[in-house]
């Protein structure tokens, strides 16, 4: 190899190494963090082995065709590993079930291995068998696209920040799909194109990794992360009834409200308030205060005509127009002007 093709080659196979190190870095760490760093740690793997099949492939078309098969094999888990490692941020109780998910698909390619092993059958797997891995993954690619539908929807609006947990979330999302990509445009550029997107992809993530001033948040948790307990159920039956007081004080038309200031009103912790929130009603703190403004707010726009659209979001609580507007739209499907519109139609009729 000249000059060029060994920097080529280095920088190909240098993310593809450290996403191995970085795999297995994480499968260890998870024993004492989270359940979801398995799924992080799956995800690297799968897509370093993939990487590196294309990486020898490229300098090296003599390789074993043991090696090749290997590497498109590891392609089927790349989508599940996505999936499960997102579902597995936001909704825990669904990645108990990992294995309906990883099982299925890496039986199917094992056997399809066996019966029709790719030094016997190359057409066949060039014509058929990576298509349809592919296809499989971008299947998961938009599965996880549809669990993450809140995330992206923040991102299409300017007015909404991300959380770290989110940044992350919506990065290595953002990263796989760009590497899929990548493969897919192969045949147009170069077959070496998903390798180097893969180490571009895999070093900007490291960096943003690096450059949090709290390193644990953006893998692990939040910083106010739950604990590995359950709250009891008359606790959580206890802390709902509770949660009325912001209803009947209507304390969300404070636009500076906080979790902490709600956790003090009721008498518990913020991290016990936030835990409950996610897990027995399905609900960020944010959601739940901008439901209960939205509500406010719809009430206000049927019964009063004296103050404006703008002046009504205000008075519940949302600090801008825009942020009242997109927030109105995303829980009612409607805007406020059309629900004001369509509520006073109905009542003329």
């Amino acid at each position: 190899m000249n000059f060029e093709q060994q920097l080529l080659f280095f920088f190909s196979a240098l993310g593809a190494f450290n996403g191995f190190m970085l795999s297995i870095y994480f499968a260890i760490v998870a024993q004492r963090k989270k359940f979801s760093n398995y799924f992080l740690a799956l995800l690297l793997l799968v897509l370093s082995i993939r990487i590196i099949k294309s990486v020898f492939l490229f300098f090296n078309a003599n390789i074993f065709s043991i090696f090749i098969q290997i590497g498109l094999s590891a392609c089927v888990l790349i989508g599940p590993a996505l999936y499960l490692y997102n579902v597995s941020q936001t909704k825990p109780s669904k990645a108990k079930k990992w294995w309906v998910h990883i099982i299925p698909s890496l039986s199917i390619v094992i056997i399809l291995g066996i019966v029709y092993p790719y030094l016997n059958n190359r057409e066949l797997w060039t014509k058929f068998l990576i298509k349809g891995i592919y296809f499989q993954w971008l299947v998961y690619i938009l599965l996880t696209g549809f669990q993450l539908n809140h995330i992206l929807k923040k991102v299409v609006s300017k007015n909404i920040k991300l959380n770290e947990i989110e940044v992350w979330q919506f990065s290595v999302y953002t990263g796989v799909l760009i590497i899929w990509l990548s493969y897919n445009i192969a045949s147009y550029t170069s077959y070496i194109v998903g390798a180097l997107s893969f180490s571009f992809v895999f070093y900007l993530l490291v960096l943003l990794w690096l450059f949090k001033k709290n390193k644990n948040t953006l893998f692990f948790d939040e910083k106010e992360k739950y604990e590995n307990r359950k709250i009891d159920a008359e606790k959580v039956k206890s802390i709902i009834e509770k949660l009325t007081v912001i209803k009947d004080k209507k304390l969300f038309k404070n636009p500076n409200l906080k979790l902490l200031d709600i956790a003090k009103q009721l008498n518990i912790s913020s991290h016990q308030l936030s835990q409950l929130l996610n897990d027995n009603l399905d609900k960020s703190f944010s959601l739940f205060i901008n439901e209960l403004r939205v509500e406010e707010a719809k009430q206000l726009l049927i019964s009063n005509n004296v103050h404006t659209i703008e002046t009504i979001g205000y008075d519940c609580g949302f600090n801008s127009k825009s942020t009242f507007f997109t927030t109105f739209k995303k829980i009612t499907g409607t805007t406020p002007a059309k629900y004001k519109k369509e509520k006073n139609q109905n009542e003329t009729n």
